[in-house]
């Protein structure tokens, strides 16, 4: 669920289960009207939706997965995609363990790599699925559930759903920092719009 040194693979193909979880992905809604039934749990969502966009903005500028920036053991692009791909897989499995009843079909979501050289092609529909399951895990998620303690691998005795949803978006957060300064690396023009969701009070 958190961060697992990446594999180091060739460039990567759709498996099976990704191209079959991508039709489900491409007719379902990806943004539900309402959160559970509490304004935290809406707000969560919110922020994580927000930091999917932007992710997905910056994969779009990719000039090369190949290229890796001039440091010692530094991922390339592709290495990077995937382990954004394992950042948003932490994040459902926190909204399994939550509600594993109503949720039971993110089961599925565990047949699927991450941790791997993903192609720009690949990033974009594995993210796509994740984002269906992501909605449709707050859809269910209420603000009661956010202080619920569920034990996990490094803390037995278990962490409220809430610091578990919050080190996951951390987590995604870092990586998608990662993505922006590869990019500058790289040569790409980007900036601080690039990066974050700008809301219109700040520029005013």
């Amino acid at each position: 669920m958190f961060t697992t040194e990446p594999q180091r693979h060739g460039e990567s193909k759709p498996s099976k289960a990704t191209l079959e979880l991508t039709e489900v992905a491409e007719r379902t809604e990806s943004k539900p009207t309402g959160s559970g039934d509490g304004p935290l749990a809406a707000a969560a969502f919110a922020k994580i939706e927000e930091q999917i966009e932007r992710t997905i903005h910056l994969i779009a500028l990719i000039p090369d997965v190949r290229w890796t920036p001039p440091i010692p053991g530094a991922w390339s692009f592709a290495e990077l995609l995937g382990h954004l791909l394992d950042c948003l897989a932490g994040v459902c499995a926190v909204l399994y363990a939550a509600h594993p009843g109503e949720l039971a079909h993110f089961a599925e979501l565990q047949t699927l790599p991450v941790n791997f050289a993903c192609g720009t092609d690949e990033a974009h529909e594995r993210i796509a699925i994740y984002r269906v399951r992501i909605a449709e895990g707050f859809a269910v998620l209420r603000d009661s559930d956010l202080g619920r303690k569920l034990p996990t691998v490094f803390v037995p005795e278990g962490e409220s759903v809430l610091t578990l949803l919050l080190g996951n978006l951390e987590h995604l957060i870092n990586h998608k920092h990662q993505l922006f300064m590869h990019l500058k690396l790289a040569g790409a023009r980007v900036g601080t719009p690039d990066l974050y969701r700008l809301r219109s009070s700040l520029l005013a």
